[in-house]
């Protein structure tokens, strides 16, 4: 028996989990810690650190070491002209048959225009990766909000479809026993039983679909899919009233995906700039220090050693390399030159895609609260009908055409409710307002 608290006791939290119902945000906010793509673009943004710290060493010194023994098997032999030290040409080798060299050297730019306007682009590289996962956020939001959305629709309309089963369950259940006292007709009994089959066909699609999004939306949030994840649906008691569209002005800096391309705007200008500077003279200052020996042996080449050090300065002026720096630089200022043109049409773009989805939002809003009256309305004709028919004031076809208005006006209903709710998402993700959207919920 203690054993049996104490597992429960500690089995508690895991079935309480996976008993745990899942509001949007709660999804959303799993999404955004969970996501595979989440640890992709937060290694991107360490990966522009570092490409930051990569420019900046192009301007930090440098210091090199190199050793080298050469065993010459044969010394090269040059040769002093008859008449300076000799009537005749004297060969002399100018090394011994080992030789040892070392040298350490240290390198500091003094001037370098490309590599100091090229220190500029760590900056917007940071931007750039920051943006990037910015907007990879707000494409979870968007994805799990969407398919969220479709789970709750789908849960709806089981409820409305259990529903209509009841009724012509209970229908059945009273024409059955009509048949068999004769007041009935077969063949009316038969026209319920086809309705009733043709709910129970659409049930089954209903929960197919239900399963599609409910496993849709655990791959959004990066949930794991063998899980069991319960959507805690809001449309239990009675059908939704989303709130009336709220319209927030249009700004395109809100959008995360024109930022980033401003950034990368940056930095092609940048490219440009250093392309440019590529032409320019460089300057830099080198200390050099070394030693070398030479022996009959390896030992002695290694034992005896010579040093010598120097300091020094090297300057670089490009003169002709076939005007390869003139077409880079071209190049850079033509791709800086369409960046340009392409931010200019991303931002009527995205004014026109706020406008549609503006137009949608509304409409979709002024249709739900059309469809929503409508469903009462063939609600209350239904139940009418089916309280006439009951009392035998009516006939079946009556009933059946008053249940099938039902049904057409739950359908239009949950067809009016995903486009608002896509409509919704849509003009968040139009005005670049998901991130507020999400800290709203």
């Amino acid at each position: 028996m203690k054993r049996s608290l104490l597992l429960l006791f500690l089995l508690a939290p895991v079935l309480l989990y996976s008993q745990q119902r899942w509001e949007l945000k709660a999804c959303l906010t799993y999404g955004l810690h969970n996501h595979r793509s989440v640890k992709i673009y937060q290694n991107e943004k360490l990966a522009a650190e570092q490409k930051a710290r990569e420019a900046l060493a192009d301007y930090l010194p440098s210091v090199n070491g190199t050793a080298g023994m050469a065993d010459n098997i044969k010394p090269q032999v040059s040769v002093i002209p008859a008449g300076l030290f000799s009537p005749t040409d004297i060969k002399v080798a100018f090394t011994k048959r080992y030789s040892t060299t070392t040298q350490i050297e240290l390198n500091q730019p003094i001037f370098d225009q490309s590599a100091l306007i090229g220190l500029k682009a760590g900056k917007y590289n940071k931007e750039v990766a920051e943006l990037k996962a910015q907007n990879n956020e707000e494409t979870l939001i968007y994805n799990i909000s969407t398919a969220y959305y479709q789970v709750h629709l789908y849960q709806l309309q089981l409820q409305l479809l259990h529903a209509n089963e009841e009724t012509y369950k209970e229908q059945l259940r009273i024409s059955e026993l009509g048949v068999q006292k004769g007041v009935t007709a077969e063949v009316d009994l038969n026209k319920i039983k086809v309705n009733y089959n043709n709910t129970l066909s659409d049930i089954n699609v209903a929960e197919s679909n239900l399963a599609l999004v409910s496993m849709q939306l655990k791959n959004e949030m990066g949930y794991p899919l063998d899980d069991t994840l319960l959507i805690d649906s809001v449309f239990t008691a009675e059908l939704p009233a989303p709130q009336p569209a709220t319209l927030d002005p249009f700004k395109v800096f809100n959008r995360g995906d024109y930022l980033l391309s401003d950034a990368e705007l940056s930095l092609k200008g940048i490219n440009a700039r250093q392309q440019k500077a590529a032409k320019l003279p460089t300057l830099s200052f080198y200390a050099r220090y070394g030693s070398n020996g030479f022996g009959d042996n390896a030992s002695q080449s290694i034992n005896y050693q010579n040093t010598w050090s120097v300091l020094g300065l090297t300057l670089k002026v490009p003169l002709f390399n076939g005007f390869k720096h003139n077409a880079q630089y071209k190049q850079a200022q033509y791709d800086y030159q369409n960046a340009q043109e392409s931010l200019k049409l991303d931002a009527d773009k995205y004014r026109v895609e706020y406008e549609n989805a503006k137009t949608k939002l509304l409409k979709g809003d002024e249709k739900l609260a059309n469809d929503k009256r409508n469903i009462e309305l063939a609600k209350l004709v239904f139940e009418s009908t089916n309280l006439q028919y009951q009392k035998g004031v009516t006939d079946l076809t009556d009933w059946l055409n008053a249940q099938y208005s039902l049904k057409e006006a739950q359908n239009n209903y949950l067809n009016s409710l995903y486009t608002f709710y896509t409509a919704k998402i849509d003009m968040e993700k139009a005005n670049g307002t998901l991130k507020k959207y999400y800290n709203s919920l």
